[in-house]
């Protein structure tokens, strides 16, 4: 099967859709705009080191005219919302990228040698910079196109030496866990999430496709179309394969509350092409998502882990029933990866519930022993958006050398906490590891043809130093035919 490019089947509604966002432009311009007067901790700093007589005025004089604007642009918004609500019955919840890159993956063969798989995980944060400045970020046009820079720079490299990198554990056999400064070459699969902005999604997809021939994004359904509330924003989740893409579906998780109810989070399953084995297909499965945030830290906190726990229930029933429809007899399924931002750490007495899911018992997680405990060499990968320009976090190096300390990580790494969002007295201790959010997991399916999986290198990659408050996770999974 062949994904068609566009999320619409014609022209004419694909042509309706674009007029719609178009006259719904200039009121979202304007609140964006609003929302960006406030100043991260960066124009913060850089005003205290240069004054400049005309900041003070700046929100003064600029607000009054945006708020002008947006009323102003009203009537032509309410128009273009009434254009733009019907026809998300007629849109697929993705886009989809196909091009000719200059290099293609070698085909998979079995029986034959064994084959090394790359996965990279990464929430980057594109929000309009009004709402990114929640999380101490802004200038989104500056940012995607750092993050573009970034992860083209490991694909570029391929052919290069590996990338610096340090073990964190160096005691012997403690395991493959490494912070690295960049990006590993020849990232196979690569997930993202809270890519928000359409055009931040457009741009990153533009940057990309010369490296990845398969680029699923825009992913997740608007207005009020197979949602019980409005959505404003789609899920975020972009994924971009160098292998093809034989089926992708996506659901939006209908339980979110507060502000994550206006966006379309969810899970996206994808179908991928390795190679073939005595004429059977091989394929792996990527399943990405992005659960549910906290809203607030208060004594609702509780419901906040029951939906995170019902969304990947949810999330497992989902992935089941689109192996289920996408299998074919003979298949030799390489591996199945379940991976993304989960708002929920292994570390935090406040997230007990959601460490104890069924997750852990059906995918393996390379950084964790059980619950409340994960192995030496894994560290927080959210943080703390206070200090993400403090000098010691500014660059890929020094956030690189900055979290192999301890000491350093308890202050640049968001802290574990409570079920009411306060710091979490009981994990103040030694070893300090701070909140991993970001997980990729794995499970191996019964084949034809046997196969052992082998974590090579787990990575924690800093590369994104001041364009995210989240450290990238990487995987490097090795598949060898088993011996007869």
């Amino acid at each position: 099967m062949v994904l068609r490019e566009s999320p619409f089947a014609n022209r004419f509604l694909s042509g309706l859709y674009s007029l719609g966002q178009y006259l719904l432009f200039p009121s979202y311009w304007a609140t964006d705009c609003l929302l960006d007067l406030r100043e991260t901790t960066a124009e913060q700093q850089q005003n205290w080191c240069r004054p400049c007589p005309c900041s003070p005025l700046r929100a003064v004089v600029t607000g009054p005219l945006l708020l002008l604007l947006l009323l102003l642009s009203m009537p032509v918004a309410l128009l273009g919302l009434l254009l733009w609500l019907p026809l998300q019955a007629a849109r697929r919840p993705f886009a989809y990228k196909h091009t000719v890159p200059s290099r293609h993956p070698e085909p998979w063969e079995l029986p034959g040698t064994g084959k090394a798989f790359i996965f990279v995980s990464a929430n980057i944060c594109l929000l309009p910079d009004g709402l990114a400045k929640n999380s101490n970020l802004g200038q989104m046009k500056q940012r995607v196109a750092r993050i573009g820079q970034h992860l083209m720079q490991g694909e570029a490299s391929a052919s290069l030496a590996s990338p610096r990198s340090s073990q964190f554990d160096r005691e012997e056999g403690a395991g493959p866990g490494e912070i690295s400064a960049s990006f590993p070459p020849d990232v196979d699969f690569l997930c993202l999430q809270e890519v928000f902005d359409q055009r931040a999604g457009a741009h990153l997809c533009q940057l990309l496709s010369p490296f990845y021939e398969h680029i699923v994004y825009d992913v997740g359904t608007y207005g009020l179309n197979g949602c019980c509330t409005l959505k404003v924003f789609n899920s975020g989740l972009f994924l971009a394969s160098r292998y093809p893409v034989l089926a992708a579906q996506y659901h939006c998780y209908p339980n979110g509350i507060r502000e994550d109810a206006l966006s379309a989070k969810g899970l996206l399953s994808v179908q991928v092409q390795l190679g073939e084995a005595q004429g059977q297909r091989i394929v792996g499965y990527l399943n990405c998502t992005h659960l549910h945030a906290p809203a607030g830290y208060s004594t609702c906190y509780g419901a906040h882990a029951q939906i995170r726990f019902d969304q990947l229930t949810m999330g497992l029933s989902w992935v089941q029933l689109f192996q289920d429809a996408h299998a074919q007899q003979g298949d030799v399924v390489a591996f199945d990866v379940f991976c993304g931002d989960f708002n929920f750490d292994n570390c935090s007495s406040g997230d007990k519930l959601e460490q104890t899911h069924n997750i852990f018992q059906q995918y393996q997680d390379p950084c964790r022993v059980g619950p409340r405990q994960d192995k030496p060499w894994a560290i927080g990968t959210l943080l703390n958006y206070l200090e993400i320009y403090e000098e010691a976090v500014s660059t890929p190096e020094k956030l690189k050398r900055t979290l192999e300390q301890e000491e350093s990580r308890r202050k640049y790494l968001a802290c574990p906490i409570l079920q009411d969002g306060c710091p979490d007295p009981s994990a103040a201790g030694s070893p300090w590891e701070g909140r991993r959010i970001d997980y990729i997991l794995y499970r191996k399916h019964p084949t034809p043809i046997s196969l052992t999986m082998e974590v090579e290198q787990f990575s924690f990659i800093t590369q994104l130093a001041g364009c995210s408050d989240h450290v990238a996770v990487g995987l490097r999974l090795l598949l060898n035919p088993a011996p007869q």
